[in-house]
């Protein structure tokens, strides 16, 4: 069921949801808690999907922000707030609400979001696109328990996670960090097989990916060995090689589904390794509602830290991601720039 309310009120819009519920013939709500998306008309689409997708395995009001822009200086003036309700067929298994602000309304879209959190329910605040350099201090991320973020929106990701690590707040996560969670634990997992000492670690994926630099300062972090970073043509990340006091332990995904593990003196084994889409990193994210420390470890452990190594396709004298996040004043890293359609590791 689809109810369309134009120039409306957080009041108008909750009787909408309650009226909606009885006439489906569920008066009672579901949901475990609420998703708030803070994204543009562009990607609205994509990111409302991925939520719809994550709601089968946690049912959820969802919320979506849409800040629309006026264009004459008149109309920044109104304030008018559009919103579109759905329920039932319409919304999977929870509600979902899209806001549209128009005028000096947007300025303040934490007053129209606040009324519409379902109760005594955790509050998960995601932004696609063009999240703030301080999510914590974003006045809809106050509303919420767990801030999530997606550096690999960005235009320069990897800048861009050298001033996260100066703005964390236990509660933000990223995107591009849960990506390598399968990659994480078959690290650990085969690190577990052998007793053997870690001397030193190389990662390989492409050039500006954010996931790639997360696991490279995760491994940096835990092991307490030099990591260097190369570059690869991809897809995302393509191999980790551990040098080990027993021989090499390596980690290979060329096409971006199947990975090779080797380990020395062990027969090499195919391990499932496919590059996930947004709504499992979402559905993921929503799982856990605690401060993930071992996200702050690695990310407090700094890109200009790690080493780097001549890749796939790098010319002499050209700077490496980790080079140029090094060398780049606090005032550039910190810069927020236009970012590019969000896409799927």
């Amino acid at each position: 069921m689809k109810t369309d309310l134009t120039d409306t009120t957080a009041s108008k819009i909750n009787k909408a949801l309650v009226q909606a519920r009885r006439a489906i013939g569920t008066p009672a709500v579901g949901m475990v808690l609420t998703l708030v998306i803070v994204t543009d008309e562009e990607n609205a689409y994509d990111a409302l999907k991925s939520a719809g997708d994550a709601a089968h395995e946690h049912p959820s009001r969802t919320l979506v922000v849409i800040k629309r822009v006026s264009r004459s200086p008149r109309d920044r003036t109104q304030s008018r707030l559009d919103a579109e309700v759905r329920v039932g067929a319409d919304a999977g298994t929870g509600e979902t609400v899209v806001l549209r602000l128009y005028g000096e309304v947007a300025e303040h879209a934490q007053s129209v979001v606040l009324p519409l959190l379902l109760p005594d329910a955790p509050v998960v605040v995601w932004w696609p696109v063009n999240s703030p350099l301080d999510p914590a201090k974003d006045p809809l991320g106050a509303l919420g328990q767990r801030r999530v973020t997606d550096t690999y929106a960005c235009e320069k990701p990897v800048q861009e996670l050298a001033a996260r690590a100066d703005a964390y707040t236990p509660g933000d996560t990223d995107l591009s960090w849960t990506r390598i969670t399968p990659w994480r634990s078959m690290l650990a997992a085969a690190l577990d097989q052998v007793a053997c000492e870690v001397q030193g670690v190389e990662v390989e994926g492409e050039e500006f990916n954010p996931s790639c630099e997360l696991l490279a300062m995760w491994l940096a972090d835990r092991l307490d060995v030099p990591v260097r970073r190369a570059r690869s043509s991809g897809p995302g990340l393509t191999a980790v090689r551990m040098d080990t006091d027993c021989g090499p332990i390596v980690l290979d995904r060329a096409d971006g589904s199947l990975a090779t593990l080797s380990i020395q003196g062990q027969p090499k084994r195919a391990v499932a390794l496919k590059r996930r889409d947004t709504a499992e990193l979402i559905a993921e994210e929503l799982r856990r509602l605690d401060p993930d420390d071992t996200y702050a470890s690695a990310l407090r452990y700094g890109v200009g830290r790690l080493k780097s190594a001549k890749g796939a396709g790098e010319r002499e004298g050209v700077p490496t991601p980790v080079e140029s996040a090094a060398k780049a004043p606090a005032s550039e890293a910190a810069a927020q720039a236009p970012v590019k359609k969000a896409a799927a590791k």
